[in-house]
């Protein structure tokens, strides 16, 4: 026994310390462990129910002190917007299209029109006017003989304006009375009306354009739709922020109602204005709507012949023409209505491309050629740059009668005195279209003035008598980007007429010699 124990003693002491000590260790370092992880638990519980705790209470920090005053603001705002639903127009989101629906049916058109001049006038309000389609009102300053199945909106007298102020010496009191149509027109009450259009009785509207214009507005928002002056001078005189209502503008619904709440007494604040445009501008400024431009809208203030603004016409729809007693027909040897109505022709056939310019080159003959469809053809010995014809060149004089090129709000260009660069001009005589090709065929005959002598050793347009245009309808080309179309010579089988295509432009197609 005892050489036993010895024996077991002398082993033990042979083994390293640390070794002997391991179960000890490892139970301390569990023990210290556990106790570290229960610690750090009790100390994260403990800071979670500290911060529940505090947020429960009133807010302490800077954050929640801004978060609790906006959430007061905007209950006090849910409060008072409930009480003033039904005095103030909420806003609307906008749509996710950028076009509306709108039709003939939503616009109403609010004519200005005199007693004195009404048996010219009305003729030009037949020529755009669709009875039983588009809606309006003619607003006169007294009764007029009239006639059944005339063709012709409804007519009524304009409210007395005699309590208002009128000091402008130059200008006439009827201004109050046509200031005031859009606002009478308004309180007729009609049902489902999107957008009122205001215009004079020497005012032509392309009604087509007129909608595809709106279209692309929200008729919910507030929206005073038009156009400046070609003048100038006038839009100095005036306001270039002023819709001139010659050439017609459009106010939406919500904005005609809120014009019509303030009109009256915004009028009397403005004794001294000239006209009804400015007076309806004073008021969107006093409600703070800009003008939102459309250079389809044609005040034309300008004397002459306009064959260098429709020639040239900007890339957007025609929308209307006014002040056709002051220029000539556009059509000569014809009476103003008379070519108003041979134009509506063309109208028909395409109105989103009426007086829209197309410019291409005959290269074998150097011939530089400017389309305006449905109008007039010109065809310019030599190459003349794009840039240079979609200018207007100065046919017309401005509203001072002066040939002053810097009167005008847009660029011009001289009529050519060399007798080589005069234009040869060729007016649509006739249009039609053809279903088995699915094209409008326009006819345009050479205008019988006498061209002047040219020495150039060139071939003279002179040959052609005539010119025949070839285009697909293209209803929705204001649906797209804008862009001129392109047009291209064919090949004739015969000297004396000259064959063009117009069409959208092709990939990589452009407008070059």
């Amino acid at each position: 026994m005892g050489s036993k124990n010895i024996k077991v003693e002398d082993t033990d002491k042979k083994l390293p310390h640390w070794y002997q000590m391991r179960p000890q260790i490892g139970l301390r370092n569990t023990l210290i462990w556990f106790f570290l992880i229960v610690s750090m638990l009790y100390v994260i519980y403990s800071t979670n129910f500290i911060l529940t705790s505090e947020q429960h209470k009133c807010p302490t920090s800077l954050g929640s002190s801004i978060e609790q005053h906006l959430q007061t603001i905007t209950n006090a705002s849910s409060t008072n917007e409930k009480d003033l639903q039904d005095e103030v127009m909420q806003p609307l989101l906008p749509q996710k299209s950028q076009r509306y629906d709108t039709e003939l049916k939503h616009i109403v058109f609010g004519i200005a029109a005199s007693s004195n001049l009404w048996e010219k006038r009305k003729e030009y309000i037949k020529v755009w006017w669709k009875p039983k389609v588009t809606r309006g009102v003619v607003w006169l300053d007294k009764k007029v003989t009239t006639r059944r199945n005339e063709g012709l909106p409804e007519i009524r007298i304009s409210g007395d304006t005699s309590k208002y102020k009128y000091t402008n010496r130059q200008g006439q009191r009827s201004a109050l009375r046509i200031s005031r149509v859009v606002s009478e027109t308004f309180r007729l009450g009609l049902k489902d009306v999107r957008w009122f259009v205001m215009g004079d009785d020497d005012t032509v509207f392309m009604v087509d354009n007129v909608v595809r214009i709106l279209s692309k507005y929200d008729h919910r928002q507030f929206y005073y739709v038009g156009s400046s002056s070609e003048s100038h001078l006038q839009n100095i005189y005036f306001s270039y922020a002023m819709a001139y209502g010659g050439g017609g503008f459009a106010i939406s619904y919500p904005l005609a109602k809120e014009l019509a709440k303030m009109q009256d007494h915004c009028i009397q604040k403005y004794p001294a204005l000239y006209g009804s445009d400015d007076r309806i501008q004073a008021c969107m400024s006093e409600l703070g709507v800009p003008l939102t431009r459309e250079p389809g809208f044609h005040q034309y203030d300008v004397y002459g012949n306009l064959l260098g603004l429709l020639g040239a016409h900007p890339v957007t729809p025609l929308v209307s023409l006014h002040h056709l007693d002051v220029v000539e027909p556009i059509f000569p040897r014809m009476t103003q209505v008379k070519a108003l109505r041979h134009l509506t022709q063309s109208i028909q056939l395409d109105s989103a491309s009426i007086m829209q310019q197309s410019i291409c080159y005959d290269k074998n003959r150097y011939w530089s050629i400017s389309i305006s469809w449905g109008y007039a053809v010109q065809i310019l010995r030599g190459v003349i740059s794009p840039r240079e014809l979609e200018m207007p060149t100065r046919t017309f004089l401005n509203w001072y009668r002066k040939a002053d090129y810097t009167a005008y709000a847009f660029n011009t260009r001289p009529v050519t005195k060399h007798p080589c660069q005069k234009p040869f001009i060729y007016y649509m005589s006739t249009s039609r279209y053809d279903r088995s090709r699915k094209q409008i065929i326009g006819i345009y005959y050479r205008d019988k003035s006498r061209p002047p002598y040219c020495r150039w050793k060139m071939e003279s347009p002179e040959i052609i008598d005539s010119i025949v245009v070839l285009k697909r309808p293209d209803p929705l080309r204001w649906q797209k980007s804008p862009r001129r179309d392109c047009c291209r010579v064919m090949p004739s089988h015969k000297s004396s007429t000259m064959y063009l295509w117009v069409d959208n432009c092709r990939e990589g197609e452009i407008s070059q010699f």
